[in-house]
């Protein structure tokens, strides 16, 4: 994890991530645990083992939040980012195919589970940095380099499609 900043939005998500873990999930867990623990023998108690597991994985996660909230740092929009591509920018880009693609520069902690957010640290938002609409960047790619052209930036909601 090169870098340590985080949208608002993804920073509310790890908090309400943490507070349903710590306050709702853990203790439904934490009582099949002891159900299960009451009704005897543990080495062949299915329940108790799988519900002993799933504990130790919810306190992990538990863990992983506290300290990752201690150490990011909320980076909120600012106006003088207007017209060009910072951190948490929703960016349409094309290329010389018509090919399309819309995704918003996020941290490292926000891009799982969703297909329209990319890390900062990746290779496509590094290279976007700083750039503005119609500018031409050209990305390394493991199958060598690939050129894009920025068509919209937007902050706050994604671009809709410019053929809509």
């Amino acid at each position: 994890m090169a870098t340590n900043i985080i949208t608002r939005e993804g920073h509310e998500a790890l908090k309400s991530e943490l507070d349903h873990l710590w306050r709702t999930y853990r203790p439904e867990i934490t009582a099949k645990v002891a159900w299960a623990a009451s009704l005897g023998d543990r080495s062949e108690n299915a329940d108790y083992q799988y519900n002993k597991k799933l504990l130790r994985e919810i306190d992990r996660r538990v863990r992983y939040l506290r300290k990752r909230l201690e150490d990011v740092k909320v980076v909120d929009y600012s106006p003088e980012q207007e017209g060009k591509v910072f951190f948490g920018a929703w960016v349409e880009i094309e290329n010389d195919d018509a090919e399309r693609k819309t995704f918003r520069i996020v941290g490292y902690d926000e891009i799982y589970g969703r297909n329209d957010y990319i890390s900062i640290d990746a290779p496509m938002a590094r290279a976007l940095l700083k750039k503005e609409e119609g500018d031409e960047v050209v990305v390394q790619t493991p199958s060598g380099e690939a050129t894009w052209y920025i068509n919209r930036i937007t902050y706050g909601s994604p671009p809709t499609p410019a053929d809509a």
